[in-house]
């Protein structure tokens, strides 16, 4: 198994419960209907399997309810960590647009928020504090 893993990708939720096997033209009536599946969760699929990272490390992109939106994430998938980032559009390219980024890190033992930073440093940051977490981990089971 991986010592760590971050899941960082925003893997769609939905998918197309029906695939249609040939072309779909138009013919002037209205557009076909569009039904959704749940697509599978692969945090949680992660976290519940056998093989699962020593620390496990998923994202809540959120524009409402950040905190308890990550918590709440965190608990039902089964994450050690959940980096929490607003992504409200401000106006000014955001987080999804811009160079740079505020989270928070949700973990069992409370939320700590990071001060401002390039993206990639947000990412160094993380890493960092990710080998020291194991750094420690491993300090605890040599005692």
């Amino acid at each position: 198994p991986a010592d760590v893993a971050f899941m960082v990708a925003a893997v769609a939720d939905w998918k197309s419960s029906h695939v249609a096997g040939e072309k779909m033209k138009k013919r002037g009536s209205a557009p076909p209907a569009l039904m959704l599946a749940e697509n599978p969760d692969i945090l949680a699929t992660v976290a519940a399997g056998r093989d699962r990272p020593s620390l496990l490390v998923g994202f809540a992109a959120e524009t409402e309810n950040l905190l308890e939106n990550a918590k709440s994430k965190r608990k039902r998938k089964g994450a050690d960590w959940i980096i929490a980032n607003n992504v409200t559009d401000t106006g000014d390219g955001g987080v999804m647009g811009g160079d740079s980024n505020q989270v928070q890190i949700v973990t069992q033992a409370g939320v700590e928020m990071l001060e401002q930073m390039s993206k990639t440093d947000v990412a160094r940051e993380l890493v960092r504090r990710a080998a020291d977490t194991l750094a420690a981990r491993q300090d605890d089971h040599d005692d």
